[in-house]
């Protein structure tokens, strides 16, 4: 049975979602409950997904571990698996990511595609994917976003250097 959960959080509210209530298949930025959710919010994934990310923001979570269902092409699965990969307080480039998954370099459109089509954002940590250039591009969830996630997790970033002048 589809549930959802709207939860507060360091970058505003978050909608979790499992379609089977046995895994996590979305978080969603919108953070808006909608008429169509069922009352079955109270699943224990979303439950146990909220708690996770609860201590996330806190900073005493480094690494998540949840069931999770992400729906995607088996192109996208493979550039998802590989974001689970990337260690906390780290980045890397879609270039770097694209080479990670067997790919040229010249692949990284079709990898900042694929990770602007993350349904698990932050559990999967897209956002510590940077452009080649040290510069933060394409997040879903907006670049502000972006940036608390990496600052959260001790990352400075190019836009602090800009927001210094």
């Amino acid at each position: 049975m589809p549930s959802a959960l709207v939860v507060d959080s360091l970058i505003g509210p978050l909608r979790l979602e499992s379609a089977d209530s046995v895994a996590l298949t979305a978080i969603r930025f919108d953070g808006r409950s909608r008429s169509e959710d069922p009352v079955d919010a109270a699943a224990e994934v979303l439950r146990e997904a909220a708690a996770q990310l609860a201590s996330y923001f806190a900073g005493t979570l480094r690494v998540f571990d949840l069931p999770l269902a992400p729906r995607g092409t088996e192109f996208q699965q493979s550039v998802w698996r590989e974001l689970a990969e990337i260690p906390y307080g780290t980045t890397v480039t879609y270039g770097e990511l694209a080479v990670r998954l067997g790919l040229s370099v010249s692949a990284s459109r079709a990898i900042g595609s694929a990770n602007g089509a993350n349904p698990i954002p932050i559990v999967l940590p897209c956002h510590r994917v940077i452009g080649a250039d040290g510069t933060l591009t394409g997040y879903a969830g907006g670049l502000a976003r972006k940036q608390a996630l990496l600052h959260l997790e001790g990352v400075a970033t190019e836009r602090d250097q800009l927001e210094l002048f």
